[in-house]
């Protein structure tokens, strides 16, 4: 028996030590070496966002696959479009061109796909020539797209909804897309209940959902965690939107999503003999993952015209600007989001005067979700700056009373600290928000997701321009089409009877401050946020409870007190004998 024990501690141990020797990552069959004989295996992006130095990697890992004898389906669940100037230089279509190239089968739709407005958008679609699948996006009440396809592989059938967010009325550019309409909650759940038992009762094995919805709170009830609770014979759900890692969702729902820009590939393995899906995970992409040369080369042809462009030194920065999500500029004040605001303010009210109303208080206005990167330490390029508003928005002036500029900041931080791209970054006035407080939802704004303040309980504008702020007051705000459009939560902004848009392009403006205003640095000045948003997120302390005064024991309690202790006593007696024999 001794014997054994040993040999068991021994072969522990080894284990141990293999498990501990191994990466702590998802490990890909690739890795590993085994066969995908008999395998259907899906690969799916999403989230590109121009990122197109995947684009070579999935290429050769499909060739891979089928090397060894798999059948490989290639999925992306949206936003491919749009997010550099890699992909927005010529409006999507060099990514089109790289994504038939590399032979995607099927893909459905992403917000930013509606950045350069809807004909383009149908434009690219068109141009694809992978099935495009989204079963909620009407354009003037008539639906766009096919709800679903279904991709045949040696006699089995798999069958792809596609499902977009209706978040994409608001983040992308609500004037430019007229007429787009989305399906949601209840309605949205019972057409994808029906398509998923037609494409069933038409032979599908398995039901998988492309769903651009994402799984930030800020996003319920239109997660793709909730469709999973509210839907029936869908068996899997590849994701998009939020930008998020992950092989299953927050309550073990069968939901994959690969991140951003390529930073993975996701893996979904299928067994033909049973129709089934075996595993599924992600594949890490990195600086020595291999490509497809063909597609290598026609990624760098793409990269070096951009470049050429893009390259010229428009000054440096001694600091770090951040360009984070979150915590960042979707739930904070951030020096990025200080300087952006402050060239627009310079641009009008100093570069170019007479652009505002004269005697009108101007603030500035940024939604978080707008700032797309980082600029670290060095130089800045035009493309560093490009990458940061890569949307090609421009500046415009809304006119607002103090009232509705108060709305569209107690709307963009509902759900503040949670992150939301409508937070607003800001120069021209200092606020608090205060996170204690719940926000009073009212009705959802028109053709919005979002919903209007009934009240102000979590917003106080402490100043403009140094001055009180005047509630009946008129002030003029600086900020991008998108916004003034109603973008995000700014439809109060949207309502507002007197805008006008400058033309000038973003990136293009806060080029200009870097060069002019600041002579080509941005210094210490901006190391740190200037403390224009003030956000109370600690709930004060409940007063202490006294203490309870010590109950005297009675008699009887003063018996079961000494009883117990006896009790006590004599079973770590009797468990002592019962070792020392057992030892014996």
């Amino acid at each position: 028996m001794k014997r054994f024990y040993k040999i068991s501690a021994q072969i522990f141990a080894f284990l141990l030590a293999l498990a501990l020797l191994m990466p702590f990552s998802l490990i890909t069959k690739a890795d590993t070496g085994n066969s995908y004989e008999g395998k259907i295996v899906i690969l799916h992006s999403n989230d590109v966002h121009g990122g197109i130095d995947g684009y070579p990697v999935i290429k050769e890992f499909a060739d891979e696959i089928e090397s060894e004898g798999g059948e490989v389906i290639l999925v992306d669940a949206g936003d491919f479009a749009q997010g550099s100037s890699y992909a927005s230089f010529d409006e999507g279509d060099s990514v089109i061109e790289l994504m038939n190239m590399i032979g995607y089968d099927v893909v459905t739709v992403g917000n930013h796909e509606f950045d350069y407005g809807i004909e383009r958008m149908q434009e690219i679609m068109n141009e694809l020539s992978a099935e495009t699948v989204s079963i909620n996006i009407l354009i003037n009440d008539t639906q766009v797209f096919d709800s679903s396809a279904i991709i045949e592989v040696n006699g089995m059938k798999i069958g792809f909804i596609g499902v977009e967010t209706p978040e994409a009325l608001t983040k992308s550019n609500p004037a430019k897309n007229p007429g787009l309409s989305l399906v949601q909650g209840a309605e949205l759940y019972s057409k994808i209940n029906t398509e998923a038992e037609n494409l069933k009762a038409s032979g599908a094995s398995l039901v998988i959902c492309i769903t651009h919805l994402g799984v930030e709170a800020g996003s319920t009830p239109n997660r793709s965690e909730d469709l999973w609770a509210n839907v029936e014979n869908v068996d899997f759900i590849i994701d998009a939107h939020s930008h998020t890692e992950m092989t299953e969702g927050a309550n073990g729902e069968p939901i994959q999503s690969t991140g951003t820009k390529f930073a993975n590939i996701g893996v979904i393995e299928i067994d033909k003999s049973t129709s089934k899906i075996i595993d599924n995970y992600l594949y890490k992409i990195t600086d020595e993952s291999p490509v497809d040369l063909t597609i290598k080369e026609k990624v760098d042809e793409i990269k070096n015209k951009v470049d050429e462009e893009y390259k010229t030194v428009i000054g440096k920065t001694e600091v770090d600007l951040n360009g984070e999500k979150a915590p960042g500029n979707r739930t904070e004040e951030t020096n990025m989001g200080d300087l952006i605001t402050d060239s627009l303010v310079w641009y009008l009210t100093e570069k170019n005067t007479g652009s505002i109303e004269e005697g009108v208080p101007v603030v500035a206005l940024e939604n978080g979700g707008g700032i797309r990167s980082w600029i670290h330490k060095g130089d800045i390029t035009k493309q560093k700056v490009f990458d940061v508003l890569p949307f090609g928005n421009t500046l415009m002036v809304v006119y607002v009373s103090g009232s509705e500029l108060l709305e569209a900041l107690e709307a963009s931080t509902y759900c503040t600290p949670e992150a939301i791209g409508g937070f607003p970054q800001i120069s021209g006035m200092n606020i608090t928000v205060n996170t204690n407080e719940e926000f009073d939802a009212g009705e959802t704004y028109p053709g919005s997701t979002y919903s209007k303040p009934n009240s102000i309980k979590r917003v106080v504008i402490k100043d403009v321009n140094g001055q009180p702020f005047n509630p009946e007051g008129r002030y003029a705000v600086l900020t991008n089409d998108f916004v003034a459009a109603g973008g995000d939560t700014f439809y109060a902004f949207k309502a507002a009877s007197e805008q006008f848009d400058t033309g000038f392009a973003l990136d293009e403006i806060l080029s200009a401050y870097i060069e002019e205003e600041l002579d080509g640095v941005v210094g210490e000045e901006y190391q740190n946020p200037k403390g224009r948003i003030t956000i109370v997120s600690e709930k004060p302390e409940p007063a202490p409870n006294p203490e309870p005064e010590p109950v005297p024991l009675t008699g009887d309690a003063e018996n079961a007190v000494l009883w117990l202790i006896l009790v006590i006593i004599s079973m770590s007696i009797l468990a002592g004998v019962g070792i020392i024999r057992k030892k014996s």
